[in-house]
């Protein structure tokens, strides 16, 4: 496509209505970062999901210790609050959310009156292990991704999901999830 037509795009998306994204995938997939970048190409909010978390789940977590479905539906509450909030005011956002199953991302959808899509981002384990490694400041122990592989349902076939490789740089995965976003 060219950047002309990408930037047509861009604006058609964003000007018509509202639109509300979860960037989804496990722990060190780059949510964050990535949310944050295409937030602001598509002149929208951008909300790090995990500033949401109780803070007895944020202990939990940096202890090693995996949440529980319990632990994590006030949460996508939360989330889900924000979005449909954003939403109503005629707002577009985009979230940072591991929703890692089926239920949490129908959960979402149901929050947001099926205004939402979602970026999945997909990585190897190997990839996402150095990217754990590698990063500081950050609650999430590298212990804890092989529970969230565990937990992780692919979102493949579900709809308005665009999946996203992660073995590229952030503008590229970027520039991915947009053209999916189509």
């Amino acid at each position: 496509m060219s950047p002309y037509r990408e930037h047509a795009h861009l604006q058609e998306f964003s000007t018509s209505r509202p639109a509300a994204i979860i960037v989804m995938g496990v722990s060190g997939c780059g949510k964050s970062s990535v949310g944050a970048l295409l937030a602001e190409r598509l002149g929208l909010a951008f909300i790090e999901g995990d500033v949401l978390h109780p803070p007895s789940n944020v202990e939990k977590m940096a202890k090693g210790t995996p949440l529980t479905d319990d632990d994590r539906w006030p949460w996508l509450d939360i989330i889900g609050a924000e979005m449909a909030a954003s939403l109503k005011r005629g707002e577009g956002i985009v979230v940072s959310c591991s929703a890692l199953k089926k239920v949490y991302r129908d959960r979402l959808r149901a929050a947001t009156g099926g205004s939402l899509a979602f970026v999945y981002l997909h990585g190897s384990r190997q990839l996402l292990t150095e990217r754990m490694g590698a990063r500081t400041g950050h609650f999430m122990p590298l212990s804890l991704l092989d529970s969230q592989l565990a937990t992780l349902e692919v979102p493949t076939g579900e709809p308005g999901v665009v999946t996203v490789d992660i073995d590229q740089s952030v503008e590229g995965i970027v520039a991915d999830a947009m053209r999916g976003l189509g």
